[in-house]
């Protein structure tokens, strides 16, 4: 069993010293150059396995954007929204329907480990289904309530999970065992409260879990820190903590960690991009240069401080390591929640 101190920073680890290089060769093992198709030659899809408002979709959206004003990618490029099951439904069609198709890539986070291995409503998919292209960012978990909440700070709802677990109706944008519903339910864990005694109901993307919240379907919702700016901003909600070692930047400056509180729950959340498992060797090696190019652009740069995200670019082959010891990790941690398949 790991300690509590561990377990929270279960998904942190996104320092992994990794020296490896940018993989990806237009050559076959004969040493003889391949000729070239021209890819793209069609349009690229790029879905977030979500509903709009979410940080998949909004990951999505700022790729395909920064792609097309950068000319980086001169055809069309088009964001599509498949919410089910907190990715899972869009994975199983992708791994079986799609994995020979180079114009559908996709977004995704911890969910495509997480699926693939908790108990409850599990995936039968997972990452390496997929040919893993790049880490874009990192992103934290935020405590969300109703601006007009009777709660002020992490700890008040806390207590009031302590008097009486079901009195709280948690929520989040993925399914029982997933991301939104670890980031919801790990303070309370870290409290010494049992967090399957928690009342959690899930939703299509955080953009729904918001929607529930703002309309009195939930009383607190756990999910994406840069996915609620825009709601705090207009006075909509309070983010009671985040799940940062530290206090964000912009907008979320003032709200303090749930480390700050007292209670040691951080998380990160890491998003990167996906292809299909048969991916050509030469759509990969398009998109490890094309996305190795797009991170260092002033476009791409800014683009990433305005989401309010933190950049943490991984190429191909590093990313396929780290996701190799994140799987490792998510494996103790859905264990140690007694939520393992």
């Amino acid at each position: 069993m790991f300690s509590r101190k561990k377990i929270s920073a279960v998904l942190l680890a996104s320092s992994l010293a990794l020296t490896l290089g940018a993989c990806g060769s237009s050559s076959d093992t004969s040493g003889e150059k391949k000729e070239s198709t021209g890819y793209p030659k069609k349009a690229i899809t790029v879905v977030a396995p979500s509903g709009a408002g979410g940080g998949w979709d909004l990951t999505a959206r700022s790729f395909t954007k920064v792609l097309s004003e950068t000319k980086l990618v001169n055809q069309p490029l088009t964001v599509e929204n498949k919410p089910g099951g907190g990715g899972a439904v869009f994975m199983a069609d992708y791994a079986t329907q799609q994995a020979d198709n180079n114009d559908m890539l996709f977004v995704n986070s911890p969910p495509v480990i997480i699926n693939n291995l908790k108990k409850e409503g599990n995936s039968p998919y997972g990452y390496k289904n997929t040919t893993p292209l790049a880490q874009l960012t990192k992103d934290y978990g935020a405590i969300v309530v109703k601006a007009d909440s009777e709660f002020k700070d992490l700890k008040s709802v806390l207590e009031a999970v302590k008097k009486d677990p079901r009195k709280l109706t948690f929520a989040g944008g993925s399914a029982p065992g997933s991301m939104d519903h670890l980031i919801s339910i790990l303070p309370a864990y870290e409290y010494g409260l049992n967090p399957t005694e928690l009342k959690y109901v899930s939703y299509d993307g955080g953009g729904e879990a918001i929607t529930a919240l703002l309309g009195g379907n939930a009383d607190v919702i756990g999910t994406d820190a840069s996915s609620v700016r825009e709601f705090l901003k207009a006075g909509k909600i309070r983010v009671l903590a985040v799940t940062s070692t530290e206090r964000l930047g912009g907008d979320l400056k003032d709200i303090p960690t749930a480390k700050e509180q007292g209670v040691d729950a951080e998380f990160t959340i890491w998003r990167g991009v996906f292809g299909p498992q048969n991916m050509s060797g030469e759509a990969k090696t398009f998109w490890d240069g094309t996305i190795e190019k797009l991170v260092a652009t002033s476009e791409w740069k800014k683009e990433v401080e305005v989401q309010g995200w933190e950049q943490e670019y991984k190429n191909s082959e590093e990313f396929s390591k780290f996701l190799v010891e994140q799987e490792k990790q998510v494996q103790q941690l859905l264990e140690a929640l007694g939520m393992e398949k």
